[in-house]
């Protein structure tokens, strides 16, 4: 981390109305080898919220550019991807091929 600052990130996608037991269920029986993916994609301190349809997802990683790139050609992390794909609403960044981070306003150590 070299300047000892935590790199963390942010996005919100939405659930498909209806859905929203569905993808608590998903997550409560997330696959091993898409947590092992995510970790070996570098990603850590992963959290989802969900208030209505909305999810709010934070996580942390020292190379976010790395990460990304690792989880684009990922084929545990497509076929995820391709599984929640039915009951979410998912804005993709073109650049990055990865839902579209929230800039950080503020923050408190």
């Amino acid at each position: 981390m070299g300047n000892g600052r935590v790199k963390n990130f942010a996005w919100v996608l939405e659930v498909r109305p209806g859905y929203e037991d569905e993808y608590k269920k998903r997550h409560d029986e997330i696959w091993p080898e898409m947590e092992e993916a995510l970790r070996t994609a570098g990603i850590r301190n992963y959290n989802i919220f969900r208030h209505g349809l909305t999810l709010f997802g934070y996580f942390e990683t020292d190379d976010l550019a790395a990460a990304q790139a690792y989880l684009a050609q990922n084929e545990v992390n497509q076929r995820w991807a391709a599984f929640m794909a039915p009951i979410m609403k998912v804005e993709v960044d073109p650049s990055t091929q990865f839902p579209y981070l929230l800039p950080l306003q503020w923050r408190m150590d």
